[in-house]
């Protein structure tokens, strides 16, 4: 099992990996920690925050994908129909892009700081995109 601290400004989250779920998702995922990036929050999807990472192809396919992530979820889009993307679900969400209903891969679960997680959602969504760090907990 394998921990994430995922620190947005003043809020601290800890992440589950779910390797038995995900396993090529959760390896690639990996070797991007520690990993710094910005949330914004969804266009089409519904209540969540979202790192675009553009047209790039990842050395993974499909794995425990679901379009409706629930709150405390985080779903790795791989690319095809639309840009490969990270999302964060805080509430309702079904996973879309402007050419319609998609489907990530859930690999990570946050299993404390899920108190917080609506409060973030809101603040990304009226102040704008957030700072994020995401690492391996020591």
């Amino acid at each position: 099992m394998t921990d994430i601290l995922i620190t947005i400004n003043d809020v601290r989250l800890v992440g589950r990996l779910e390797h038995e779920l995900a396993p090529k998702t959760c390896r690639y995922f990996e070797t991007l920690l520690p990993y710094d990036t910005k949330f914004i929050h969804v266009r089409w999807s519904g209540e969540a925050c979202w790192v675009p990472l553009g047209e790039v192809t990842m050395p993974f396919g499909f794995e425990n994908a679901t379009s409706y992530p629930a709150p405390g979820q985080m779903i790795f889009y791989p690319g095809g129909f639309s840009e490969a993307e990270i999302l964060l679900a805080y509430g309702g969400v079904q996973f879309a892009s402007a050419l319609g209903q998609l489907a990530g891969n859930h690999f990570m679960t946050i299993t404390e700081g899920n108190n917080q997680l609506r409060a973030l959602g809101k603040r990304t969504l009226w102040e704008g995109a957030q700072d994020v760090r995401m690492e391996r907990i020591a």
